[in-house]
């Protein structure tokens, strides 16, 4: 398997805002020479999230992460939270850049953002890869109802000031814990004139991502999917192992490796769901063993 180089140059990335259809999306751009790859970050998250992993795939890849709709610096918009149209806002992206076709990351929900782009649009995606998402089925639940799904799923508690938002944060990952996680949590969310702080990611919005995964969930999706797939799953830590949410996760696991045609599961053992975070060039490493293959 490719190793990872160790960056050997200034990992910030440029940034910038492309209109793309109604919206105006703010990313993350690693330039270089290399093929583009494009980076697709999670519920309630942004582009900020690959600023770990980046560094050690832009040597051979040109990482483009952007903001999806409603996230980050992205335009708020009041819809177009279904695949659909998601992967639309990727295509516009792609065109944007000039990009014909390229493979797609996506990390937890955008896994299912990167999956619907390769079912949807299979002659712009050549490969795609899920970490740590693109499997989260609400059928697969112990209780399969809706209600259920958006329990498990609803928004994560963000209240308090700035210092203590990131109190809790730098407490709950103080073994990967640095400034810089600080400077990435905090493009996910907003402060208000109250001093306390908020998901960018309107509550609204949120539900509607959530009507989506309910309705198309992975088994309909992945079975489509005619692109070579990897997902990356996260091995829980050991406080974690053998917790019914971790054996319900290795059930969607399972079934998602069994649905996808051309793909198949690596387990990035006693880490955490942000693997980006925990171990970025472990990541990074079976990202471009994936992507060298033929």
């Amino acid at each position: 398997m490719p190793n990872p180089e160790t960056p050997r140059h200034d990992p910030a990335p440029q940034s910038g805002i492309a209109a793309v259809g109604d919206l105006n999306v703010h990313y993350l751009d690693w330039g270089g020479e290399g093929e583009p790859l494009l980076a697709l970050h999670g519920l309630a998250s942004s582009g900020h999230w690959y600023r770990r992993v980046a560094p050690f795939l832009s040597h051979r890849y040109r990482v483009i992460a952007p903001d999806q709709r409603g996230h980050g610096a992205t335009t708020q918009a009041s819809a177009g939270y279904d695949w659909q149209t998601l992967a639309e806002d990727a295509v516009r992206l792609m065109d944007h850049f000039g990009i014909s076709r390229a493979p797609a990351l996506g990390h937890s929900w955008g896994g299912h953002v990167a999956s619907n782009l390769a079912m949807r649009f299979p002659d712009r995606v050549s490969r795609v890869v899920m970490i740590d998402g693109g499997f989260q089925d609400g059928g697969l639940l112990p209780e399969p109802t809706w209600e259920a799904f958006r329990q498990r799923l609803a928004p994560r508690l963000v209240a308090g000031t700035r210092e203590e938002y990131l109190g809790r944060l730098a407490a709950n990952l103080s073994f990967c814990w640095d400034e810089d996680l600080a400077e990435i949590a905090l493009t996910m969310v907003h402060e208000e004139s109250d001093g306390q702080m908020y998901d960018n990611l309107r509550p609204q919005n949120h539900a509607q991502v959530l009507e989506t995964m309910w309705s198309e969930p992975p088994s309909v999706v992945l079975p489509r999917i005619t692109v070579p797939a990897l997902v990356v799953a996260a091995g829980p830590r050991a406080d974690r192992a053998n917790s019914q949410f971790s054996r319900q996760r290795e059930v969607m696991v399972a079934a998602a490796e069994k649905a996808l045609p051309y793909g198949r599961v690596h387990w990035i053992p006693d880490t955490i769901h942000d693997i980006g975070y925990h171990k970025p060039e472990e990541l990074a490493s079976v990202i471009l063993g994936f992507l060298a293959e033929d």
